[in-house]
């Protein structure tokens, strides 16, 4: 059992308040460094799409206030990307308490985990996703279209995918705790495959923008990361409650006896 003493609901709330404004201050301040920088930033984020578009063509803000606000968006963003460890942490500090010591030494690395997910599946967003999904839609533009995309609808478009991949990727953990966790077994979870192949295409239909590249490209890392999650899986099956239970060396000693 957790050796820390029971707080009143009142104290967890203090300490949950004290949490997230440790969260919002960690964004705000990450976000102060970057509005400098947040031309710069948006530039780098249109890089997939200027290179697939038409020879002296550009992007165009179609809101007269979209060409200061935009870029303060997307800066805002990236800070709560960039303060994704110190968001889990702060997690892992409130719930810590009440967890088991095998469980406290459990999670740590499962947040690691995430996190690095969570940044890999945005990377591969950025770095495979883009140039394709951007490059079928600009040649698939009639002859007589001049392609000039709007700077906000496009931010709100890869931010879209960058939440979605980021989420995606994190398909191992969802499937490392529902076994870790005890509400599921790896067999059982293999006996779903086709149903997990069905709702990974469902998933990136809803996910991603309405085009079956975008969507492919989903589905199939849900698979994959999946299978992953599954492997590894079997090194987090829990013991049995006997095993786990602080009494067993009391129970050892007396069968000795």
């Amino acid at each position: 059992m957790s050796s820390a003493p029971e707080q009143p609901f009142i104290a967890h709330l203090i300490e949950l308040r004290n949490r997230l404004l440790k969260i919002v201050c960690t964004v705000l301040l990450i976000f102060l460094g970057l509005a400098n920088y947040a031309n710069e930033i948006y530039t780098l984020l249109s890089v997939p799409l200027l290179q697939h578009m038409p020879a002296n063509s550009t992007m165009i803000a179609i809101d007269v206030a979209s060409p200061f606000f935009t870029p303060f968006k997307l800066a805002l963003v990236c800070s709560a990307f960039i303060a994704v460890p110190v968001i889990l942490y702060q997690f892992w500090a409130f719930v810590a308490p009440g967890l088991y010591k095998h469980e406290r030494k459990m999670i740590l690395p499962l947040l690691f985990a995430s996190t690095l997910l969570f940044y890999l599946g945005v990377v591969f967003a950025y770095m495979v996703v883009f140039p394709l999904v951007f490059g079928f839609l600009t040649a698939a533009a009639p002859a007589n279209v001049a392609v000039m995309t709007d700077i906000s609808k496009y931010l709100d478009f890869v931010l879209t995918l960058f939440f979605a991949f980021g989420i995606t990727f994190e398909v191992p953990i969802f499937t490392i705790v529902l076994i870790w966790s005890g509400v599921a077994t790896p067999k059982s979870l293999a006996e779903k495959r086709p149903y997990i192949i069905v709702g990974a295409f469902i998933v990136g239909m809803f996910l991603t923008p309405p085009d079956a590249i975008s969507q492919t490209l989903l589905a199939v890392p849900i698979w994959l990361l999946f299978e992953i999650g599954l492997l590894f899986s079997k090194f987090f099956i829990p013991k049995s409650r006997y095993e786990n239970s602080e009494l067993k060396p009391q129970v050892n000693s007396i069968t000795k006896d």
